[in-house]
């Protein structure tokens, strides 16, 4: 992969970041969000990781995103959660941020190739057999609390949802 993939993929990424930001429909959100997952993915690929990419495609941009725009399409069908919402605010804040976290990553981008070529990956990185022992070893706590945390939003998300039966 070369460096115009590179940065079509961060442009890409980029602007379907902003979307998820700065649009007002919650389902348009969303799936931006899904793209966005997506440009992430070939992030991962580029950095020769192909197992995490496609377990990001698969996991996040699969599963876990239909989840949410399950979740948001149970408890807002109507669209009446974005009425209120005020733009303007919203993005004043949006151009703050990216302004802030321009000022912080300028250093960073002026000595990217200024320095010593990294140094090549270990042996097996990105693989399935690295990324299982590190996931249920070191990591397996984290896991653990990541899936009860998610399997609570989704209980808490049907009761919000649940209509009262007379």
């Amino acid at each position: 992969m070369n460096a115009t993939v590179f940065w079509v993929n961060a442009i890409f990424a980029i602007v379907t970041a902003g979307v998820v930001i700065l649009h007002r429909n919650p389902v348009v959100q969303v799936l931006a969000l899904v793209l966005h997952l997506c440009s992430i993915a070939v992030f991962f690929i580029y950095l020769e990781a192909p197992f995490a990419g496609i377990i990001q495609v698969i996991l996040y941009a699969g599963a876990i995103m239909v989840l949410f725009l399950f979740v948001v399409m149970l408890l807002d069908p109507a669209g009446e959660g974005f009425k209120g919402r005020v733009g303007t605010t919203q993005l004043i804040a949006t151009i703050l941020g990216a302004g802030a976290l321009a000022a912080a990553l300028l250093p960073v981008v002026g000595s990217v190739g200024a320095g010593e070529a990294p140094a090549a990956p270990p042996a097996g990185f990105g693989g399935v057999t690295i990324f299982g022992r590190l996931l249920f070893s070191d990591y397996l706590f984290a896991f653990e609390a990541a899936s009860i945390l998610l399997l609570a939003a989704m209980i808490g998300a049907l009761y919000l949802a649940k209509k009262e039966i007379t």
